[in-house]
């Protein structure tokens, strides 16, 4: 890997001088580009967060020992340099009566804790433009993740789980008509799974042989002349899963035939002046772990006494989120703040097998507030975030496994960052 890395850099100098200087004469060329991070954080509690707690999701449910001390409430720290990327933006002769580009994008975050460090692919698709019609083939967002329309925030963690995040491999089609944009997308899964019996995998997608499929409309104002803007669209998307293709049900192995369908659906806007931007975006999520959101499914019946087959039943959540950024040139100001609610099931779950697979379904209320501050110099950025995030977890559930009874935990991080882009 270490090998790959520095002949991948080095392929990269040479090719991005080499072809550079050659683009005119053959319409192909490569720029690379991307940025240092040096990210140095404190958490006033343990939290649930990936890489070392770099992706902070939120902070960890009390645990108490024998004293009734509270074995979380810890604090911590870290440095970590892992967020730092290399993109290369590739540009091509015309194919099929349209521009072609591509790109190829990493990073050192790595897939998983045991890889940390690592190179890892971020994105990786070639697009293809007409006047009107844009197809893109590859790794690239999940529409749920709106390029154009997310928040600002200092932290890698851009909100989630307020925030939809996830890189699908997918084909998606962009039909431009004036300031109206539709887009039409199906994604597989990859890097970002759904969670279900067998912990986090594609395979429960793969196993529906539907892909992930995303509607959106998007509608932009743009005056020139006084520098403004104004962005707004709606979005759904709809999903099939399979739990599982046998049941082990009475000492006896059963083919079974067991699917869960969900539904997810986004609206926005963002409004851009000179002086400052503002985004808002609210989400109703059903089932919707791939992108790191609180949600899951459940048991919902046991519909084949023999074979042990069951039907499932979504677990859903609402969200609302909003960002405010100053648009200074050399520092700017910044604050994000959201809340989401669990809404347990969407119907009543079974009361003979009461299974619940998903992700932070013990939580009913999350809440986060995060100002932030940056200083800017050319190619370098000194920036300052206070995160904090409070999450109500419940201690008994209804009967659509809504918490109940909830006890409030909150955790304070403080996150100075390093940035050189290039």
């Amino acid at each position: 890997m270490k090998k790959f890395i520095l002949l991948f850099m080095i392929f990269g100098l040479l090719l991005g001088g080499k072809v550079g200087a050659q683009e005119k004469e053959n319409d192909f060329g490569i720029k690379f580009s991307g940025f240092v991070k040096s990210d140095f954080f404190f958490d006033s509690r343990q939290t649930v967060s990936a890489r070392e707690g770099h992706f902070l999701l939120w902070p960890s449910a009390e645990s108490l020992d024998v004293n009734g001390n509270d074995l979380n409430a810890k604090s911590n720290f870290n440095f970590l340099a892992v967020q730092s990327r290399l993109k290369g933006a590739i540009t091509g002769p015309d194919a099929f009566g349209a521009k072609t580009s591509g790109v190829i994008e990493g990073d050192f975050f790595a897939q998983a804790n045991d890889n940390i460090n690592l190179f890892r692919l971020r994105h990786a698709f070639v697009k293809l433009n007409w006047t009107n019609t844009e197809i893109i083939a590859g790794q690239f967002w999940n529409p749920l993740f709106v390029a154009e329309c997310f928040p600002g925030t200092i932290s890698f963690n851009t909100g989630t789980p307020l925030q939809s995040f996830a890189r699908n491999p997918q084909i998606r089609l962009t039909q431009k008509a004036g300031s109206l944009k539709l887009i039409v997308a199906a994604l597989s899964q990859r890097d970002y799974v759904s969670q279900g019996i067998s912990g986090g995998s594609s395979s429960y997608l793969r196993n529906s042989s539907i892909p992930d499929l995303h509607f959106q409309v998007h509608y932009d104002i743009k005056n020139e002349t006084s520098g403004t803007s104004i962005l707004t669209g709606a979005g759904i998307a709809y999903k099939t899963l399979v739990p599982r293709l046998s049941s082990f049900y009475n000492y006896n192995t059963y083919e079974v035939d067991e699917t869960v369908s969900s539904f997810a659906a986004i609206a926005f806007v963002k409004a851009t002046t000179s002086a400052v931007t503002i985004k808002f975006q609210g989400r109703y999520g059903e089932n919707i772990t791939d992108v790191l959101g609180i949600s899951g499914f459940a048991v919902k019946e046991v519909v084949n006494t023999t074979t042990g087959e069951l039907s499932y039943t979504p677990l859903k959540s609402v969200t609302f989120w909003g960002d405010l950024q100053s648009n200074g040139a050399t520092t700017q100001f910044g604050v994000f703040a959201g809340i989401s609610k669990n809404q347990g099931t969407k119907e009543e779950m079974s009361s003979i097998d009461n299974a619940v697979y998903g992700f932070g379904n013990n939580i009913e209320t999350l809440i986060r507030v995060s100002p932030r501050i940056v200083f800017i110099s050319n190619k370098t950025k000194f920036a300052g975030e206070l995160e904090y995030t409070s999450a109500a977890y419940g201690s008994n559930y209804d009967t659509n496994y809504v918490p109940g009874e909830t006890t409030a935990v909150a955790n304070m991080r403080l996150l100075l960052s390093v940035i050189y882009a290039f």
